[in-house]
């Protein structure tokens, strides 16, 4: 499966597009111009299982540097302000990373 099985290429683009430049990305406006905030529950979980790269159930900190590319080869990689802020963000548990459930919460929050 890829990301463009349920979002469109150029909502994808035009929300990586939003967010070049260092420190500009904001995880609220990002989900929203890719659509992925208007997806349903299980696509949102479809969308988790492509970005957690090494099948862990988890999407860890080096994960995270590589959130925009994961929608975009060739996009930036995260600075660690943005992950950090991600982070802060889906990690309810407080565990360091986020879960499938932590990321459905913020995506569609």
């Amino acid at each position: 499966m890829s990301l463009t099985s349920i979002l469109s290429a150029d909502a994808i683009e035009n929300a990586v597009k939003d967010c070049q430049a260092p420190d500009s990305f904001c995880y609220k406006k990002f989900f929203q111009l890719c659509g992925l905030s208007q997806k349903s529950p299980q696509e949102v979980k479809d969308v988790f299982r492509i970005i957690d790269d090494d099948n862990s159930g988890f999407i860890e900190e080096a994960e995270l540097k590589f959130f925009l590319q994961r929608f975009f080869p060739g996009a930036r990689t995260l600075t660690e302000k943005e992950i950090k802020s991600l982070l802060t963000a889906a990690d309810d548990d407080s565990d360091g990373r986020i879960g499938v459930d932590e990321f459905q919460t913020m995506v569609l929050s």
